[in-house]
This record gives C-alpha cells, sequence and structure tokens, in this order.
C-alpha cells in the first residue's frame, strides 16, 4: 500500500461534523482519505472548548457519499497531515519495470557491440596479412577470409544469441555456384548468415565500407558496392554477380531490398532472379526467424534475449526470372507463416 503524505497550512478552516452514509462492509475496497489534525510547536496550541477534542482527533473521510453539516467557523493555526492510501497502490508500476527492460536490453546491445569491435580487430590483422595470398590463389571465392568472417560472428553472438539451424543438408557443395536469397528483419541478419560457413557475397551500400574495421572487412571479403536509386550502379552491381557466379564464387541478396519495419514479408525484387537465370545457377532460399524480434530495424543499439532459427530451403532452378521469383517467395512466406 503506497502512503502519499503532505502537509498544508490552512488559515482559516471551518470545523465540520460528518456523517457516514455508506456501511463499514461498503467502503472496503473504496479509496479513502484520512484527515489528521496535528498540533505544531511553531503554532499556539489555542482551546476551543468543547470543540478541541474534535479537532485533535482522526476523522476518516469516505468518498463519494457523506454529509457535511457547518456549524461554526473559527480562525486556527495548525498543520493538516493528509494521507492518502488505495487499495493496491503497493503493485508494480509498469512504466518502472520497462524502463528497466529497456536498459537491460540497451546494456546487451552495447556489450555485444563492444565483443564484436574487440574481436573484428584481431581477425582483421589476419585478414590483412592473409590478403595477399588470397588473391593469389583464391581471387573470386575468398575461402580465408569468409572463414574468418566465420569465426569473427561466432564470437560476436555468444552468449548472447543462440542460433538453430534446419535443412544444412539443402546446403549445395562450397565449390558450387549460387544465389542465395533470404527475407531481411534486422541488422542481425549478416551475423547468422555468415555462420553457414558459405563465401558468398553480399551486397551492400557504399556507406558501410568507411566504417573502421567492419567497413574494411567488407572490402577484403570481396562485398559488392551499390548505390540506391543509382541506376548505373544497380545494373554494374547486377554484371558484377554474373561475373562472380561464372567464376566460380555465389552471391546473396535480400530481394526485399530493405529491412522490414513491422516483420512482414516484403515484395520480392526480381534482379537477383534475373542473374539467376541469366547465369543458370540454383536459388537457395533461405527463411530467417527471430532476428527483428531481438533486434528489430531502426532499434540497433538495443539486443533481447531470445533466439534464432534459420531454415535453409531446397534449390530452385529455372530460366524464367518470374517463376524463381515466386517460387522463391512462396517459399519463405510459407515458412514464417507456419511458425507464426
Amino acid at each position: 500500500m503506497g502512503v502519499l503524505s503532505c502537509f498544508v497550512p490552512v488559515t482559516p478552516s471551518p470545523c465540520a461534523s460528518l456523517t457516514l452514509r455508506r456501511s463499514h462492509a461498503s467502503c472496503i475496497h473504496s479509496p479513502f482519505v484520512n484527515i489528521v489534525l496535528r498540533n505544531d510547536p511553531r503554532f499556539p496550541n489555542k482551546q476551543f472548548g468543547p470543540l478541541s477534542d474534535g479537532l485533535n482527533r482522526k476523522v476518516e473521510l469516505h468518498r463519494p457519499y457523506y454529509e457535511i453539516s457547518s456549524q461554526k467557523r473559527r480562525t486556527i493555526s495548525r498543520n493538516i497531515v493528509v494521507r492518502s492510501e488505495l487499495i493496491g497502490a503497493g503493485s508494480p508500476d509498469p512504466s518502472s519495470s520497462l524502463t528497466e527492460f529497456q536498459l537491460g536490453s540497451k546494456v546487451r546491445g552495447f556489450c555485444f557491440y563492444l565483443k564484436a569491435a574487440f574481436v573484428a580487430i584481431f581477425l582483421f590483422l589476419l585478414m590483412v596479412v592473409a590478403h595477399p595470398f588470397v588473391l593469389l590463389f583464391d581471387r573470386y571465392r575468398r575461402k580465408a577470409h569468409h572463414l574468418v568472417a566465420k569465426i569473427w560472428a561466432t564470437l560476436a553472438i555468444f552468449p548472447f544469441i543462440k542460433v538453430e539451424f534446419v535443412g544444412l543438408e539443402n546446403l549445395p557443395a562450397a565449390d558450387i555456384p549460387a544465389v542465395y536469397v533470404s527475407n531481411h528483419q534486422s541488422f542481425l541478419d549478416i551475423y547468422t548468415l555468415l555462420l553457414l560457413g558459405r563465401s558468398f557475397k553480399f551486397i551492400s551500400k557504399v556507406g558501410i565500407f568507411v566504417i573502421p574495421i567492419i567497413g574494411w572487412a567488407m572490402y577484403l571479403l570481396g562485398t559488392i558496392p551499390l548505390k540506391r536509386k543509382d541506376s548505373r550502379s544497380q545494373l554494374e552491381c547486377l554484371r558484377r554477380c554474373m561475373d562472380l557466379l561464372r567464376k566460380g564464387a555465389s552471391v546473396f541478396f535480400f530481394p526485399e531490398g530493405t529491412r522490414s519495419k513491422d516483420g512482414k514479408l516484403g515484395a520480392f525484387k526480381k534482379g537477383a532472379f534475373s542473374v539467376a537465370a541469366k547465369t543458370g545457377v540454383p536459388v537457395v532460399p533461405i527463411t530467417l526467424m527471430g532476428t527483428g524480434q531481438l533486434m528489430p530495424a531502426g532499434m540497433e543499439s538495443t539486443l533481447l534475449s531470445g533466439s534464432v532459427k534459420i531454415v535453409i530451403h531446397k534449390p530452385i532452378e529455372g530460366s524464367n526470372p518470374d517463376i524463381l521469383c515466386n517460387e522463391a517467395r512462396n517459399v519463405i512466406a510459407n515458412e514464417l507463416i507456419l511458425h507464426g
């Protein structure tokens, strides 16, 4: 039960007699106000004859049914102590709990990024040392760099996120080029997809490459740059994807083009499927579940606790981009519906 006390100097105050219209039983669950008149040494204790006892007596006022009949008015100097007692007022404050919850998620997010950055520094140095040999012996797939990226992602998300894989047997062999496509929910998608251990090239906006360590590592991995809303850059991106596929590397697309704001699957753009159809490589649909709940789009500074599920579907082959696009989207959409 919460108690709120306030001291209000009152001058003058009428004397009142209170007559309750409710029975005690009917007021058990009602809020009530206790008014207590107490003497204060700063003020003289004047006597008012027969009414003195009444002024020093605790009076309970039950609302809303009462009757006040004013008898006499006298000038008094006293402190009135008002105590408000509400049934159930001692229950936890939802806003306080929400604040603590948000604080905890922000602390987790800070620790996650701190650990990811710390690990990235050392692994990036390893990539720099190995890069000349990678360009010499494995210029297009860059398996050594992707192995380092997988180690980095594994160390970064542990112990914050638990990842479950379903359908790993559907992954093409590491040496078979393919177009991988997936729904896009969160910034965490990249971390979880790196755990698959496949040497596919992501497509990223140009601004990411200037981020120290992380952006530089993406450059060493062979990530394909893209300027959004630039048609020339988009055509160059698709041309480079086809060139990599013909030379044995794989590419990865988020056909929605951006992260989903509400968790719903958006419309798929046909660029990835046109690339697959023209190069004759299979399309591998992947469904990501849980990343949007742990780190929603627009809330990258927070990280909630939980698990992520990655479902790898059977590869789809064909020469018609429209059919490939519809089949891939339907497979991912059905999986999302199946798991709510």
